[in-house]
């Protein structure tokens, strides 16, 4: 059985605790039992794969390969699977570059089956990808708690490196908006409607741009490559999100409460 994080708070009062006890957590986490054979049977057997038809044939293996990229649900894609990471990223055409969820691009990058030798061969990679794995499969386990601090903590060790990379500006924040689970914190943490989503992107851009000005005094996604500025973000997120929550459950109790005195009368 996996081990399950222990999470009393919920809220940044549960994100703080978290925090001070996340090295605990995550080494009984990935000392669990199908955590282990998992990542030692990716270890032991990811050299054997050459091509993206050997990865996707192999379930295991590619469980462990979607999970490290937060591609989990994608197991029974197969096809679609193997057409991300037979076609690799170096042309214009390939479906990874096509794509507005850039998960999939750092997938077929990571593997590199379009080089002329993919990055399987390479005797570092199995503990690169259980490592990225471990990190995700932990936050999956926070997020069937408290989705919240599962967001939480994906922005966490993914806002700062992707503000420190290379690439404009805009590209970064393109990269924000085209990931799901990051564009939900920002749109919290900021303030912007769901509704946005609908716009196209030079319009999403600006108003993202406009937001981040006015609440951390800087319109640039590379702001976030200081950690200080990560955890403000995390942090307004958190409490947003809980307000909201608080909202809610007061408007529910309020209804409920008018219904029952109805039918009292």
């Amino acid at each position: 059985m996996t081990y399950q994080p222990v999470l009393p708070l919920t809220g940044y009062a549960g994100w703080t605790l978290l925090n001070r006890t996340k090295s605990v957590q995550t080494a009984a986490f990935n000392k669990s039992p199908d955590v282990l054979r998992d990542t030692e049977y990716f270890k032991a057997n990811i050299a054997k794969v050459k091509t993206a038809d050997d990865l996707v044939k192999d379930r295991r293996l590619l469980r462990v390969a979607l999970g490290a990229f937060g591609l989990d649900d994608d197991i029974n894609n197969k096809a679609f699977i193997k057409k991300i990471l037979a076609d690799g990223s170096l042309t214009t055409t390939a479906l990874a570059n096509r794509m507005t969820d850039k998960r999939y691009l750092s997938l077929t990058q990571a593997f590199g089956f379009d080089l002329a030798t993919p990055s399987t061969q390479v005797s570092s990679f199995g503990q690169e990808i259980v490592t990225k794995f471990l990190d995700k499969q932990f936050e999956v386990a926070v997020g069937n708690q408290d989705q919240n601090l599962r967001l939480a903590l994906n922005a966490q060790s993914e806002v700062a490196s992707l503000a420190a990379s290379t690439g404009s500006d805009t590209t970064k924040w393109l990269k924000v908006i085209g990931n799901a689970a990051l564009a939900s914190v920002f749109q919290k943490a900021l303030g912007i409607p769901k509704s946005v989503g609908s716009l196209d992107l030079d319009q999403q851009l600006a108003i993202y741009q406009s937001r981040a000005k006015t609440v951390f005094g800087n319109s640039s996604l590379s702001q976030f490559s200081d950690t200080t500025k990560v955890d403000s973000l995390v942090k307004r997120f958190l409490t947003r999100a809980q307000a909201e929550e608080l909202t809610s459950q007061t408007s529910s109790t309020s209804i409920a409460l008018t219904l029952l005195q109805t039918r009292l009368r």
